[in-house]
Order: structure tokens, then C-alpha cells, then sequence
């Protein structure tokens, strides 16, 4: 049984400085209904996948919560296979914490949001709606519309005409962007709902460009208010920035640095750090382009681009009270990425003078690509199971096939016959299906690796003749083997899945957006 920790004493843990993680297990949809303040959203089916970038030290004190505690207790079994032996779970789990009048919240990365909430109050930051963005279009205002999203976020919908620009692009970028604008030109900044269109405003606002509004409630607010999206767009490309370009950005960046209290750290500096960072978590962020990135990285460095850095601050750090260093090609990026942290009150914030140049004119290498490993445990995983390739697996079908991803990937595609069971509740519910431990069970997935993991839980309850989809869905399909699609058998609206932007329902976009606008009230 795994050891507990009391609602009382996570209380006071969360208010003081101990480096400690607090790790919410539950499915997406509950942990957004409700959870605890402070507690980081790592589904059980991705803890092989995510603790390790996560929680790096395996020596980490780890809480980890559900409703109950049931899910928790499981998930802190896995970690301490995994070699985080010091993982206890919250007693009573949040049934408990709420039956003490301890605080809960709802949504997600809600400190990130609730920043850019305070940020918007405090700093009066300027705003358009989409009403009136679009009699601008209409009238032929001269402006740029710059989506501060990721790019591929930007290639599925968009607000028409508008170009891509991340977040954490843009001081460096808009010097050139509006180079050839008249000084009646206004910059509109959008992202899909809030924050990164009021911290991308507040970015330009406070480098004093002018005429700069975010456009309210950003492409939700433009389908709320009748208009249509533009899908496919390709304006995608950054163009290196010019001298002139460089020299302003780099110029914003020394006085966030000064004011918002950004470390500076020379190569000398990151190589102390990193000789720590076996015993102390160390995050290391590269904050660039993709393309940059696989181009060439520091060794160590985890690719998170600056816009979503800041959007998700609570998955990028997520061990309390830990060091974070930001890189880029020099310090303009880091640095404006760096300020937001420190003004959300993240105290050891540091960013590498001269980046990667700096790295590479001190005789260091950098890598180049996207660093590949395979989540922790999978090889013992393996060990446990059987592996049948797709032909194989449907010229000897069990008796029970079950399928442990998402809702969304089963309703898209599964094998014939399969019962649905999201991997988090897998223990608690197989016996629904499988009461009898000896009945052969094939395990399937999308890509043939969280059933892995499915299947040796399944071992270590008792099954006998437990096997996996080699491949997952895909190598079924690729087979030409049939599928059916469709909820099948899912009795219980699924909570496994968020669903965002355009994706959610006029209601939920409305909802959602009233929501997320109340968390600056308190600002006010």
C-alpha cells in the first residue's frame, strides 16, 4: 500500500518552498470540473510517457491525487516501479480535500490564465472585439492581424487574412512587420480565446509600438459573433530579422531583465547547473522555432516555443519552487519569456547570454534533431505480454478486446468487438469484461505502446493469456483489416477529452470564455 499524505499537510506544503510535485491522475475532463490549486493535470496513461521531462530527479517527492484515492494508489505502484520512491498519495484523495473546505478550481493551466487575466486588469491592456474587427476589415483599414498560436493551430482555422506569429516571436519579429506601415496602421493580436492574444498585446504594448489591440476572445469570439474562419492559411514563414530588428528586441529584452529581475547565466554558469541537475530538477528550455531547434540545441535543452512556455507554465514547470533556464540564438526570446515567469512570481529564473551562439563560441556541440527515448518502463512492460502482429492477432481472436486510449481515438477506429476501458481506470473496470482471469485478452491502442503497459498491469493482477496489437490501430488498419467506429458500447458520456476553440459548442465556448474573464475580477 503506498504511503499517504494528509489534505493538511499538502495544504502547507503548497504554501511554502519545498521542491515537491503535485500530480493529478484523473481523466482531462475531471481534473478541468475540479481540481486542487497548484496540481498539475498527468493522466495515469502518460505518466511513462510524461516523468521524465516532468519530474526529472526520480528522488522527487511526488504527490499524486484522484477523487478517492483508488487511481492514485495504482498510479503510485507504477512510479515506484519507474524508481520514484518517494511518490505518496494524497489520503482520501479530493473527496477528502473538499470535505475539509480546502480550496479547488476548475479548467486548465489556470495559473497561466489567470496571469493573463490580471495582467489585462492591471496594465489596461487595449482590445477590439470582433464586431468591430470586422467593419475595420470591411472598411479596408490599413493593419497586420498577427495569431500568436502555434503554427499548426494557426493552419486549421484562423481569423481571414491574419498571419502567423507565436507569442514568442513576436518583439522579435514586429519591428519588421510593421516597417512598411503607416503610423495609422493598427496591429491586431488574436489567439484562439484570451491569454496569449493579452500577452502578446502586452508584449507590443509595453515595447510602446502603437496602435496595437488584442481582438477579445480571439477566434471563439469571431464564431460566437457569426463570422467565418479561414481554414489552410500558409502565411507561416518568419523571415530572419533584420539588423534593425534585432537590435530593438534585443534592447527590450535588457530592460524586462532589469526590471522583472531575469538572471543572466553564462555557458560557465549553465555547466554548474547542469552538473546539479542529477540531484536538484533543473528545467532547460529552448524556446525557439521548431525548425531552429532540430536545426541545433544545447544538449539537456527541452524544445517549448515561448507562446506556449508561458501558456502552460504549469506542465513546463511542474516540481514546485525549481530552477528554470530559457535559451534562444541570443537573449531576446528568453529573456521576454523569462520576464513573464518572474511576474508570475517564479523565483530561481535565469536566461543563457548569447543562447546557442554563446554555447558553440565557448567550443561546446550542439545536437541537432528532436531527442528520441521511449517511455520509462517500456521494455519490462514488454516482457510481460504477448506481441501479435495484426493478421496474426485477427486470425486468433480472444475472447475479450479491449482498447485503452482515448474515447476520441476509439470512436475513431477499433478493432470489431472492443470495449473501451481509458487505461486510468483499467484495474477498477476489466472485470466487466474479463471476470475471468484465465479468458484470453488482446490489448490494443492507437500505436501499440500504452497497451503495453495495459497488458502488464493486467499480468500483474493474475491474467494468464494477456497479448497486444503489435502496431496498435494503425497496423490493423494498414493490414486493410475491417474497423468500426463510433462509441460502441460506451454507456457514460466520456471525460477523457477537452475539446477547444471551434471544437467545443457554442456553450461551451461561452462558458468558457466568461469563465476565464472572471478570474481577473479580483483585480479589478
Amino acid at each position: 500500500m503506498a504511503s499517504t499524505t494528509s489534505a493538511q499537510a499538502l495544504d502547507q506544503l503548497l504554501k511554502g518552498k519545498t521542491r515537491f510535485a503535485l500530480i493529478d491522475v484523473r481523466d482531462p475532463g475531471e481534473y478541468n470540473s475540479s481540481h486542487i490549486p497548484g496540481a498539475t493535470l498527468i493522466p495515469r496513461k502518460q505518466l511513462e510517457f510524461d516523468m521524465s521531462h516532468s519530474v526529472p530527479v526520480r528522488g522527487t517527492p511526488v504527490v499524486l491525487c484522484c477523487d478517492d484515492g483508488r487511481r492514485s494508489t495504482l498510479a503510485a505502484e507504477s512510479l515506484r516501479k519507474l524508481g520514484y520512491g518517494d511518490t505518496t498519495v494524497l489520503d482520501g484523495g479530493i473527496n477528502r480535500w473538499v470535505t475539509l473546505d480546502l480550496p479547488t478550481e476548475w479548467g486548465v493551466n489556470v495559473p497561466s490564465k489567470d496571469f493573463g487575466e490580471r495582467v489585462e486588469v492591471e496594465n489596461h491592456v487595449p482590445e477590439l472585439d470582433a464586431t468591430e474587427l470586422q467593419e475595420r476589415i470591411q472598411r479596408g483599414d490599413e493593419m497586420v492581424i498577427l495569431d500568436t498560436r502555434t503554427p499548426e493551430e494557426y493552419a486549421r482555422f484562423c481569423i481571414p487574412g491574419g498571419r502567423s506569429v507565436p507569442g514568442g516571436e513576436l518583439a522579435l519579429r514586429i519591428t519588421d512587420i510593421t516597417r512598411d506601415l503607416s503610423d495609422d496602421a493598427t496591429v491586431i493580436i488574436n489567439c484562439a480565446g484570451r491569454t496569449r492574444s493579452i500577452i502578446g498585446t502586452r508584449v507590443l504594448q509595453r515595447m510602446g509600438i502603437k496602435n496595437v489591440l488584442g481582438l477579445k476572445n480571439g477566434t471563439s469570439g469571431w464564431v460566437l459573433a457569426g463570422y467565418e474562419l479561414e481554414t489552410g492559411a500558409d502565411r507561416l514563414a518568419l523571415e530572419a530579422p533584420s539588423a534593425e530588428g534585432l537590435v530593438a528586441a534585443e534592447a527590450y529584452a535588457d530592460r524586462l531583465a532589469a526590471d522583472d529581475g531575469v538572471r543572466p547565466l553564462d555557458v560557465a554558469g549553465l555547466q554548474a547547473l547542469m552538473g546539479r541537475a542529477k540531484t536538484e530538477t533543473i528545467y532547460l528550455v529552448d524556446v525557439r522555432s521548431r525548425e531552429e531547434y532540430e536545426a541545433g540545441h544545447i544538449p539537456g535543452f527541452r524544445w517549448v516555443p515561448g507562446g506556449q512556455a508561458v501558456q502552460r507554465t504549469d506542465e513546463v514547470a511542474v516540481v514546485k519552487n525549481a530552477t528554470v533556464v530559457f535559451a534562444c540564438d541570443g537573449r531576446a526570446r528568453a529573456t521576454q519569456t523569462a520576464s513573464f515567469y518572474r511576474q508570475m512570481g517564479i523565483q530561481d529564473v535565469y536566461v543563457l547570454q548569447g543562447g546557442t551562439a554563446a554555447w558553440q563560441a565557448a567550443g561546446r556541440a550542439l545536437e541537432s534533431g528532436r531527442p528520441k527515448s521511449e517511455p520509462l518502463g517500456l521494455a519490462d512492460a514488454r516482457s510481460k505480454s504477448t506481441a501479435l502482429t495484426a493478421k496474426d492477432a485477427d486470425s486468433q481472436r480472444p475472447v475479450t478486446t479491449i482498447f485503452v486510449d482515448t474515447s476520441q481515438d476509439f470512436a475513431r477506429a477499433h478493432v470489431p468487438g472492443s470495449h473501451w476501458i481509458t487505461r486510468g481506470w483499467l484495474e477498477l473496470h476489466i472485470d466487466r469484461y474479463a471476470p475471468d482471469k484465465a479468458q484470453p485478452v488482446l490489448v490494443t491502442c492507437t500505436d501499440g505502446q500504452n497497451s503495453v503497459f495495459a497488458a502488464a498491469a493486467l499480468v500483474d493482477m493474475g491474467y494468464t493469456s494477456v497479448s497486444v496489437l503489435q502496431g496498435g490501430l494503425r497496423a490493423w488498419q494498414a493490414d486493410g483489416l475491417d474497423v468500426e467506429s463510433g462509441l460502441t458500447g460506451v454507456m457514460a458520456p466520456p471525460s477523457d477529452v477537452l475539446y477547444s476553440g471551434p471544437d467545443r459548442t457554442y456553450a461551451e465556448m461561452m462558458h468558457y470564455l466568461r469563465w476565464e474573464t472572471a478570474l481577473g475580477e479580483k483585480y479589478a
